[in-house]
């Protein structure tokens, strides 16, 4: 499941698996959809344009391996502000879907012991932790991302595992995103593309 603005065409690279991408906004699915087609993943790839609440209409329960999630990271409340793009307000906020709605659609795509791989704020990670262990999620690897050295981090990439045993979790070396140039550090480059 890729929601909002997960990118197969990373994925791909690292699966010769089928790929479904679930995105809400028809223009954005649209994109994803000319992605793949650009990028020749037609028989790898598949793009749902529907609402999250309707992904078991399209992909069966208990039939997934991994998750991918970007899902929207601020509270949807009216005293949260919205970025004025409504495309990335969808995005950004919950508007549209919760965290809550998120791990459970999450969990129920997940096979027994499948993994998820989350990216989310670190300000809400203990939210996440509580949410996420009442949805048979367990929390295993968790690493955070500093945009530059000296700078307090701004997001946390989580692993869990469905029906994990409870406890074991490591947290992983902090990762750098950019230089004082603002290129893309090594680690970063390794990630996205395979090279140093």
């Amino acid at each position: 499941m890729c929601r909002q603005r997960c990118s197969g065409t990373f994925l791909s690279a690292k699966t010769t698996g089928p790929i479904a991408a679930v995105e809400l906004q028809p223009r954005l699915a649209d994109m994803a959809q000319r992605s793949v087609i650009l990028n020749h993943l037609q028989q790898q790839m598949t793009v749902y344009q529907l609402d999250l609440k309707q992904t078991f209409t399209q992909i069966a329960k208990d039939s997934v391996d991994v998750v991918v999630c970007n899902p929207p990271y601020f509270p949807g409340h009216t005293a949260s502000k919205k970025n004025p793009n409504p495309y990335l307000a969808v995005a950004r906020h919950e508007i549209t879907t919760s965290l809550a709605e998120v791990l459970k659609v999450a969990s129920g795509l997940l096979k027994m012991n499948g993994k998820a791989f989350f990216v989310y704020r670190p300000d809400r990670l203990s939210e996440f932790i509580m949410k996420a262990t009442a949805l048979r999620l367990q929390v295993k690897r968790i690493r955070f991302v500093y945009p530059k050295a000296g700078r307090e981090a701004n997001m946390v990439l989580i692993e869990l595992i469905k029906d994990g045993r409870p406890g074991g979790q490591r947290i992983l070396p902090p990762l750098t995103v950019y230089d004082q140039n603002n290129q893309y550090l090594p680690d970063v480059r390794r990630l996205l593309y395979g090279a140093g």
